[in-house]
C-alpha cells in the first residue's frame, strides 16, 4: 500500500531500539528520509547500522530530551542535516520510579515526569516551527494504556502518559488548520527493553524464569490481553507509521489503542 508519504523527513526519538526502531525501518521503507534520535551515540550508530537506508536517507543523533540545551543542539543538528521535518514520532520514555505510592519519594515523580511528559513538550517546542511551514505535517506521541487505566504500581508513568493524551488533544485543536496533524498510541505489554527489563525484575522477586514472570504477569495483571502474549515493536509501529500518512488526512486529535484489548472498557 502507498501511503504517499515519500520524500517527507521525520524525526523518531527513542529509535535505537523497539516501538522507536521499527517506526523508522517501516518509514524508511516508504521512502521517508530518517532521523534517529536517542540518548546514546553508539547505541544509535549500532541501530543504523542495521537498517536498510539508502545513502543519504538516514542520520542518527543523540540526544538528551530532558535537557532545553540538548534539543536544540538536536534541532540544529536536524536542519544541518536534512532541513526541516515533517513528521515527529515522539517514542523515547523510561518506565520510571515503581511501588505503591507511598514508597516512591518526590525525585521519582520529578524524573519520571521530566522524561515522560516535559521530554515531549520540550522537543516539540523546538521542532514546531520546523512542522509548521510546509502546510503538511504528523506528530505521534507514543502513550500507553496507563494512561486511561492507570496502576497502583507505576503511578508517575501512569500520570505522565495521562498527561501525553491531554497535551496531545490540545495541540490537535491548535493547529490542524495549517495541516498539522497531532495523535497518539497507546500499546501494551510490548516486547522491547523496556518490558524485557521489567520482566527480568520479576523473575527475579519470583524466583522463576523469564518466560514464566511474562505468563503469571499475563495471568494476574493484565487480563483483558485477549490473545495472551506480548506484543511485537512491529505491530504497534504500523500503526503509527499508517497516522505519518496521508491516508490518516481526518485522523486528529486520536489515541490508537494497540493493547490486546488490555484496557477493560471502550
Amino acid at each position: 500500500m502507498d501511503l504517499n508519504i515519500s520524500g517527507r523527513v521525520a524525526l523518531v526519538t527513542g529509535g535505537d531500539s523497539g516501538i522507536g526502531w521499527e517506526t523508522a525501518r517501516m518509514l524508511l521503507s516508504e521512502g521517508v528520509t530518517v532521523v534517529l534520535s536517542d540518548q546514546d551515540q553508539d547505541s544509535l550508530d549500532e541501530a543504523a547500522s542495521r537498517l536498510d537506508a539508502p545513502e543519504g536517507a538516514l542520520h542518527a543523533f543523540a540526544a538528551d530530551i530532558t535537557s532545553v540545551e540538548s534539543v536544540g543542539a538536536l534541532y540544529d543538528s536536524v536542519v544541518a542535516a536534512v532541513g526541516d521535518i515533517d513528521i515527529l514520532v515522539q517514542s523515547a520514555g523510561i518506565t520510571g520510579a515503581q511501588g505503591l505510592f507511598h514508597e516512591i519519594d518526590d525525585d521519582g515523580w520529578v524524573d519520571t515526569i521530566t522524561v515522560d511528559l516535559l521530554g515531549p513538550v520540550r522537543l516539540t517546542k523546538a521542532f514546531l516551527p520546523s512542522l509548521r511551514k510546509g502546510g503538511w505535517g504528523r506528530v505521534v506521541y507514543m502513550a500507553s494504556e496507563d494512561a486511561v487505566q492507570p496502576y497502583d504500581d507505576e503511578l508517575p508513568y501512569c500520570a505522565a502518559k495521562a498527561g501525553i493524551l491531554a497535551f496531545a488533544k490540545g495541540l490537535s485543536r491548535t493547529y490542524a488548520s495549517e495541516g498539522l496533524l497531532v495523535n497518539c498510541v497507546s500499546p501494551a505489554f510490548i516486547a522491547t527493553p523496556m518490558t524485557d527489563a521489567m520482566m527480568q525484575k520479576r523473575a527475579k522477586e519470583l524466583d522463576t524464569d523469564v518466560d514464566s514472570a511474562i505468563e503469571s504477569f499475563l495471568d494476574e495483571e493484565r487480563p483483558y490481553m485477549e490473545l495472551g502474549r506480548r506484543g511485537t515493536p512491529a505491530e504497534v509501529a504500523a500503526v503509527v507509521t499508517f497516522l505519518c500518512s496521508d491516508l490518516a488526512s481526518f485522523v486528529n486529535g486520536s489515541n490508537y489503542r494497540v493493547d490486546s484489548g488490555s484496557v477493560a472498557t471502550i
